[in-house]
């Protein structure tokens, strides 16, 4: 029932959308550019600006929802909801770029082959995040959305368990210590992008339990 009289005033589901796949883009070209590091292929530069100009674009798409709250007298969902689905989706290309800001200021040249599986998992929680949120605009999608959440939070245990092979892997065979640190710190932003792709999943799961 809910599903059927959900509120549609405001654009807040294109938005969502929206949002979403430029997260997934995000979430490809983060693989892209870490597999560029690891074959030294020249591309970075380029992915790395690909990647701000998606998050300067999810950017607009979180003020422009965020301004559409505050004029809208119905919402689909509750407004503090809303407020932390499409902040929590903003941080998630946040991390992103984070990553490749990281790349050029640590001036990293080449990162281990085996992170590029790390980079894979959060370019499949990122698409999990768009194929989630444009299940939202019916509840009665419910039982898909709380499977594909679940999905979501064991990528973000198969994250945790790559990054703990990848920086086990570092302290025993790196023996440049500015590279040790170097990569310690992409690593960890890396893994984190999989955290945020979590933390959206869990808001999405209470919208989805508390509406239904």
């Amino acid at each position: 029932m809910f599903g059927k009289l959900m509120p549609k005033e405001g654009k807040y589901f294109d938005h969502f959308n929206t949002h979403a796949a430029l997260i997934a883009k995000g979430g490809a070209l983060l693989t892209e550019l870490v597999t560029a590091l690891a074959n030294q292929s020249g591309e970075v530069s380029r992915l790395a600006d690909e990647i701000d100009r998606l998050e300067r674009e999810a950017d607009k798409v979180t003020h422009e929802t965020l301004a559409q709250l505050h004029k809208s007298f119905i919402t689909p969902f509750d407004r503090d909801e809303i407020h932390e689905l499409i902040c929590g989706m903003d941080d998630i290309l946040d991390i992103i770029q984070d990553v490749s800001e990281s790349v050029a200021l640590y001036d990293i040249q080449q990162i281990p082959q085996e992170a590029v599986a790390l980079a894979e998992v959060t370019a499949r929680s990122c698409n999990h995040i768009a194929a989630v949120v444009k299940l939202l605009d019916s509840m009665q999608n419910g039982p898909h959305i709380l499977t594909i959440c679940h999905e979501i939070d064991q990528l973000e245990a198969d994250a945790d368990r790559l990054h703990h092979e990848l920086m086990s892997k570092l302290f025993r065979e790196e023996p440049d210590v500015r590279q040790v640190i170097k990569l310690k710190e992409v690593y960890e932003i890396l893994e984190s992008v999989t955290d945020r792709c979590k933390d959206v999943a869990g808001t999405v799961e209470a919208i989805v339990l508390e509406n239904s």
